[in-house]
């Protein structure tokens, strides 16, 4: 059976451009349109020329994509102007670019109190833009905007706004849930009216997710007809954001009664590297990645029940609804309180351990970590601590590094420029195969501190941590009052962009962030070879 061709359009470099916090430089949006475009997304939407420079530097030098065409975004001319005088359209039309998408109001309330406008202009506007933008070579596309709420008050100038930019000649109509208000089965039945006026092939969707529904109202509007789909990586965008392409992509290549039916152009072998992509993103942003996320998040396949861990080491459609690999990401087996043998068991395996499930020290080990868990500690987020653990308990780790005693002192106090700063001191004594050292550092806080003085000199063991750094510090607080348990949960990384997670439990809040600390570090050390001590 012949499938029908879907076409992705990404606006991440646009619509997700609107996120608050995030502001893309022309270096970011290249990268990111080249990652897209090696990902197999049709369109690939870069911006909006002349509305902000750093958009007009990026198309003045745009690309060069192989397989998506880059497309840039504008908005219908306004009244009274020609094409050719209109500034917005003037931008587009100066583009070098292939493709172009326009926005237009096609809610008749939004007529009336944005533009002001007679409502017959306005769908005047719209065909001469589209017209306008095809007669200069662009394909073109029309985006109208909040035509689900239009098209419920008035349907039929909803319609006859579309059905301008499709007799115009637009190659793609865009239906855009603008508001995120509309629900998936409102989605379904207007784009399936809408079919029977413009063709689905013709037919696009742009869904915001304000009601948490952007991939189900794409997968509605898909469904109804609709053959272009527009989202953004990791569903960046305006408010709640847009439809996410790391969850729709997969759903759509993945899932039978849609892989069955409909074919786009992200081939299994590319749809595997969108983990990587979605990282990408994410590190481009300087954020933490959603553990949680559908398909790419972390813990997209971490199982942490043991009766679930058992049945996924026996076989994992027991609890994957896809191979974990199909998206790039991988499987996690969790150990917690709520861990069985066939969580211990799994996690030795994946760590290169070859142990029989009889073997007491797997018992005695799932009893460990369910006492530790107990008195606040948490496997389940902190893997470096769990495999130093289970490693010390089969007297697989050295003590590289032994702690005398470690002192923090905070200071508030004027500087040199007569301003009020806070600066916390740390000191260190450490034996390390056999020799005292002192060392001293300083940072924003103590724990900054602490790391900043054992980096500064632990011996022969310097130069495998002299690349290590701290990304991320959570502090939970787990009883109540002056002598509350603290829970601290320390990311750190490497030069090569690896990433672990240790975790330390006191009633001193230092304590504990230096346990975590130490377990960083030791972590590092074993993982990176360094030799044991002699003594």
């Amino acid at each position: 059976m012949t499938r029908e061709r879907l076409y992705l359009f990404d606006t991440t470099l646009r619509d997700g451009a609107q996120t608050q916090g995030v502001d893309f430089s022309v270096e970011d949006k290249r990268q990111i349109a080249l990652a897209l475009d090696a990902l197999g997304i049709d369109y690939v939407e870069g911006g909006w020329p002349g509305a902000n420079p750093t958009d007009t530097e990026f198309f003045s030098k745009p690309p060069h994509l192989k397989n998506a065409v880059l497309t840039a975004f504008g908005m219908t001319k306004r009244s009274g102007t020609s094409p050719s005088n209109d500034p917005v359209l003037n931008d587009l039309l100066n583009a070098r670019v292939n493709a172009a998408c326009i926005v237009g109001k096609t809610w008749d309330f939004q007529v009336d109190v944005a533009l002001e406008i007679p409502r017959p202009e306005n769908v005047r506007l719209i065909a001469e833009s589209v017209e306008a933008l095809i007669f200069a070579g662009r394909q073109t596309m029309f985006d109208a905007e909040h035509f689900f709420d239009g098209y419920k008050a008035n349907p039929a100038y909803a319609l006859g706004c579309v059905l301008a930019a499709y007799e115009a000649g637009a190659r793609w109509v865009v239906l855009c849930d603008t508001n995120g208000g509309t629900l998936p089965g409102d989605v379904y039945s207007i784009v399936k009216e809408v079919s029977e006026r413009i063709p689905g092939d013709c037919l696009g969707i742009h869904a915001h997710n304000d009601t948490e529904n952007a991939v189900a109202n794409s997968i509605a509007a898909i469904t109804a007809g609709a053959r272009h789909v527009q989202g953004t990586l990791n569903g960046l965008g305006e408010r709640c954001g847009n439809a996410n392409l790391c969850a729709l992509l997969p759903t759509l290549i993945l899932k039978p009664e849609f892989a069955d039916v409909i074919e786009t152009g992200v081939s299994r072998e590319q749809l595997q590297t969108l983990v990587k992509t979605s990282r990408l993103l994410d590190e481009i942003l300087n954020r933490t990645p959603n553990r949680h996320a559908a398909y790419v998040g972390e813990n997209a396949f971490a199982h942490k029940g043991g009766l679930h861990a058992s049945a996924v080491m026996k076989d994992p459609r027991t609890y994957e609804h896809v191979p974990p690999e199909s998206v790039g990401n991988r499987r996690k087996i969790l150990v917690s309180d709520q861990s069985g043998r066939s969580n211990i068991l799994t996690r030795f395996e994946e760590m290169g351990i070859a142990l029989d499930s009889a073997d007491s020290r797997v018992r005695t080990l799932l009893d460990q970590v369910k006492e530790r868990e107990f008195l606040g500690y948490a496997y389940d987020a902190a893997d470096a601590s769990f495999e130093l653990l289970a490693r010390r308990a089969l007297g697989q780790v050295p003590d590289y590094i032994d702690v005398i005693s470690f002192r923090v002192m905070v200071e508030r106090r004027f500087n040199a420029r007569g301003e009020i700063v806070t600066v916390s001191e740390a000191t260190v004594k450490l034996d390390i195969d056999g020799y005292l050292i002192y060392s001293v550092g300083e940072g924003n806080g103590p724990v900054d501190a602490l790391a900043h003085a054992l980096q500064r000199d632990v011996g022969r063991y310097s130069k495998y941590i002299a690349d290590l750094e701290l990304v991320d510090f959570k502090v939970r607080i787990l009883t109540s009052g002056t002598e509350a348990i603290t829970r601290v949960l320390i990311e750190s990384a490497d030069g090569d962009g690896a990433r672990w997670s240790t975790v330390g439990v006191s009633p001193n809040i230092v304590e504990a962030s230096f346990e975590a600390l130490m377990d960083s570090i030791t972590y590092k050390l074993y993982r990176d070879g360094a030799p044991a001590p002699t003594r």
